[in-house]
Order: structure tokens, then C-alpha cells, then sequence
């Protein structure tokens, strides 16, 4: 999956055959070096990627997308059962943001279900965004410099201080570029994984990338994932696909602020 700094093209989603892991090689990207930055300190970048993150989130929550959920279970390399339900994420005419669901065919999922956990996961944990609110809440550790397609990036393992089952935190590794001070890229999941005696709660590791939107913000584009969750019963794979398309600002009267400038207006790019 490549990036684009500078545009959001027409691009071409493969279904991954399998989640390369952490630390193994991916198309375009370099090997994890452990060489520290230079020129400005660890507590600098987290500091500067967790502002612009916060100001990257202030900004999302202006613009109205796209967003197709596919979730499926295989057995033996075949589809054996599907979730799709297609949002739209926009606005009232009062500015009261929405979520519209657009396309729901009848799930044929037999050996899981979709429970809330997991609809919270797709709007908010799979499009992570760590900012400087939640930096206090997070073991954030170094582990060194990669270079993604034609990025250069500075590469962090993150996890909660704290799990809790009321609140869904991600776990896992984030790549943030070296010029812009945001996060492109993360691979991990949504914790904890729930067990209690009405049943279990499992969640399978995912990858989302993002792309760099009117020129500025880097916003999640495409997650994908594909994973065996083990439950007490039985091994279930799981594949996932997310796409985030068609991103718009709204309404003329959004001020979005970025380096404490107002951005001009302009037109999304396709």
C-alpha cells in the first residue's frame, strides 16, 4: 500500500493474503534501524506528533466520508461467511455530525457475530489517533527509524497504562513521518480481548494506513487485517477490510487550523 503525500489518488485495494507481523519487511518498506534521531529528542517527536494529531482530530471531525466495512470468516482458504455495511459519516443542516448506513446486505456470519465492541473498534480504534489528551494514558517507547515507500519515519510501540473493558485502547506499533509529525501508519489491535461467561469477545490485529488529504492532514484510508482469533471452541480466521473514501469538508463557515493558520478553502481531492 503505497503513500501519497500529496493527494489521495484513484487506488486499487488488494485483499491481503496474510498480516505481515512487526518487524518483517512489507512492500516498500525498509528495514527497522535503531539509530536514534538526530537533532531533536524522543520526548520532542511525541511531543509534536501528539499535537498534530489533536489538531488533525479537531479537523476530521469537519469532514464528512466514506467508509465501507467488510468483515469476513474463512475455512480452508474460502469464504465461509460475510459482514458488509457501507456509512456515511456527514452533517445536519444544524452541524450535528451523523452516521447513515447506506448498504447492509444480510450478514451469513455463522461461526461469529458482531457485537458492539466491535462497531466501536471500526469508527474509532481502527483509525487510531493518539493525541497529546491521551499521551498520559499510554506507554510510548522508541524502537527506532524505517523508511516507508517514500517516507522516512520515526517508529514508536505503543500500549495503555491501563486495560479496561469499558474502554477500547489500541496496542501496538505506529510509524510517524519525519517531516510532518503524523502518524501514517499503524499495525496492532483494540484491547482487551473480552472473556466472560456469557461468551468471548476476541479481536484480530490489523494494519491501517493513512494518506495526506488537501495537502495537510494525514487521514486513515484503508485498514486491513487478516487473522486467526482462538477461541475455546475452535481457531476462526478473519479477514478485514475497511476503506475511507471521499473525503469532504463541510460548510463554508469551518475554520480548520493548522501551524495556527486558518487553511484556505479547497477542493478535495479525488
Amino acid at each position: 500500500m503505497p503513500f501519497r503525500r500529496y493527494s489521495l489518488p484513484l487506488l486499487c485495494f488488494v485483499l491481503f493474503g496474510a498480516l505481515v507481523p512487526v518487524g518483517q519487511a512489507q512492500r516498500g518498506e525498509g528495514a527497522l534501524t535503531q539509530q536514534q534521531p538526530s537533532g531533536i529528542s524522543v520526548d520532542q517527536i511525541i511531543a509534536k506528533f501528539a499535537a498534530k494529531e489533536k489538531q488533525f482530530q479537531e479537523a476530521r471531525e469537519h469532514y464528512t466520508y466514506h467508509q465501507s466495512n467488510i468483515i469476513q470468516t474463512v475455512e480452508g482458504g474460502s469464504v465461509d461467511g460475510e459482514y458488509r455495511q457501507d456509512w456515511d459519516v456527514n452533517f445536519t443542516p444544524e452541524g450535528k455530525r451523523t452516521i447513515t448506513v447506506t448498504y447492509a446486505p444480510e450478514p451469513t456470519l455463522t461461526r461469529i457475530s458482531m457485537t458492539k465492541e466491535d462497531t466501536n473498534d471500526l469508527q474509532n480504534v481502527m483509525p487510531f489517533v493518539l493525541t497529546t489528551d491521551e499521551i498520559p494514558d499510554y506507554n510510548i517507547n522508541y524502537a527506532g527509524q524505517q523508511r516507508e515507500d517514500e517516507l522516512q519515519t520515526y517508529v514508536f510501540d505503543v500500549s495503555p497504562k491501563h486495560v479496561d473493558k469499558n474502554h477500547r485502547r489500541f496496542e501496538g506499533r505506529i510509524w510517524v513521518d519525519n517531516r510532518d509529525f503524523q502518524i501514517v501508519k499503524t499495525y496492532g489491535k483494540s484491547v482487551p480481548d473480552i472473556h466472560s461467561g456469557s461468551g468471548e469477545n476476541l479481536f484480530p490485529r490489523f494494519t491501517t494506513y493513512r494518506e495526506q488529504i488537501d495537502n495537510v492532514y494525514w487521514f486513515p484510508t484503508y485498514t486491513s487485517a487478516d487473522d486467526t482469533l482462538h477461541f475455546k471452541n475452535e481457531d476462526v480466521q478473519i479477514r478485514v477490510i475497511i476503506k475511507y473514501t471521499d473525503y469532504k469538508r463541510f460548510g463554508s463557515e469551518t475554520r480548520i487550523l493548522y501551524n495556527g493558520q486558518q487553511l484556505p478553502e479547497s477542493t478535495p481531492k479525488k
